[in-house]
């Protein structure tokens, strides 16, 4: 019985880990930002790491362009940065192996 209050206690401990680990990463990733861009540059979207769009240029010139070029620029420049993005989120992402592993660190002490 003592031994299933330990567990629990211990349980407890690391969901509260897991939720600092998760509420640090969140932060992190709004601080991230990406550019994509489309038309050589002409058109560059910046983006956080959570989608958030930041801001949006479109070259003067482009708007010399037809409506649907304008607008796959546009599609394409925010595509970029959102592709960018997912990459940016896999390669932060750990291992479940590894998020136990450093739950089970300060156990020991």
């Amino acid at each position: 019985m003592f031994g299933d209050k330990m567990n629990i206690m211990s349980l407890l401990k690391n969901a509260k880990n897991i939720e600092k680990m998760m509420s640090q990463a969140q932060e992190e990733l709004e601080k991230i930002e990406i550019t994509g861009e489309a038309g050589a540059g002409a058109v560059t979207v910046v983006m956080n790491a959570k989608h958030t769009i930041k801001s949006i240029h479109v070259d003067d010139e482009i708007y010399n362009e037809s409506k649907e070029v304008t607008l796959e620029l546009i599609q394409g420049a925010l595509n970029h940065a959102s592709q960018q993005v997912a990459e940016i989120a896999q390669s932060k992402m750990m291992n479940p192996g590894d998020l136990f592993n450093s739950m089970s660190d300060g156990d020991d002490k």
